[in-house]
């Protein structure tokens, strides 16, 4: 009678604990389908917010092309102009005009040059924001090499040491990459310009598991006071009366770098040069 009483009970205890683990069963189904519904009802939303956003960016790309065409195409013709009118008040009227208005009209075409560079250098900033980016082996020893002959052609009588690292690879754009060497290298060139035994050295470095390739010269430097605004566009260490550019080329060069998903930095001090080192994600072919 005892035993079946026991029985009876465990019968009862079972099944009383099938119940709950059933009931428990289908809270914890009604729970997932609950947050299946949630994910996908997020998942859409976030595509939509995506499809949104690259219209969006699609239609600004399509508007800077548009303000790319305007500066390259209308603002040029005007300039072109105020140098020409320049150059034949010059021819026909110069003997006639004083030292001050041949100064006057020095500057006049001075201002139209340095406007005209500024146009380009901008449109080069564009053109590296929205490029498509190719990934393919580069040699950066020999684009570097190229980089220097031109500087060397365009002011022979500079005395500048050059030591290049040979077989230094890359894998990224190459002709992003010889607009950064462009524009870095150019940078070593014009701030050296005032220094005797001037010297250009491009090597590579090994730090963190990573490649690091560093752009040193021994020019001028400048304050790291202000070397958050380096990278900046407009942004210039020395007045244009001390070296001619526009403060556009370190922003292009930091484009390029974060577009190949590296980084760059700066060291330097006033009249001990200055160091660049930046990285590349794919720093070997």
């Amino acid at each position: 009678m005892w035993t079946l009483a026991v029985g009876l009970l465990l019968a009862w205890l079972s099944r009383r604990q099938l119940l709950t683990l059933a009931r428990d069963y289908d809270a914890s189904l009604a729970q997932v389908r609950s947050q299946t519904e949630a994910l996908r009802a997020s998942e859409a939303r976030l595509e939509s917010r995506v499809a949104q956003r690259t219209q969006e960016l699609t239609v600004a790309n399509k508007e800077l092309e548009s303000f790319s065409y305007s500066v390259s195409h209308d603002l040029r013709s005007p300039l072109r102009a105020i140098d020409g009118f320049a150059q034949a008040l010059r021819e026909d009227e110069g003997e006639r005009l004083s030292a001050e208005g041949l100064r006057l009209l020095t500057r006049l075409q001075g201002a139209a040059t340095r406007m005209g560079q500024l146009i380009d250098d901008l449109l080069q900033l564009s053109r590296v924001t929205r490029a498509e980016l190719s990934r393919e082996p580069v040699d950066l020893s020999a684009i570097a090499a190229s980089v220097l002959q031109e500087l060397r052609q365009r002011e022979p009588g500079r005395d500048v040491t050059c030591s290049l690292q040979s077989g230094l690879t890359a894998r990224g754009d190459p002709r992003l990459l010889r607009v950064l060497l462009e524009n870095l290298l150019g940078n070593a060139w014009k701030f050296t310009s005032k220094r005797s035994g001037a010297v250009i050295e491009l090597f590579a470095e090994t730090a963190g598991g990573g490649t690091h390739y560093v752009v040193r010269d021994n020019g001028v430097g400048f304050d790291m006071a202000y070397a958050g605004k380096l990278f900046s566009p407009f942004q210039r260490m020395h007045k244009p009366s001390e070296f001619p550019g526009t403060g556009i080329g370190l922003a292009t060069v930091q484009r390029i770098v974060h577009r190949h998903g590296g980084d760059i930095s700066a060291q330097a001090t006033p009249g001990g040069g200055a160091t660049f080192r930046f990285t590349l994600q794919e720093a070997q072919p």
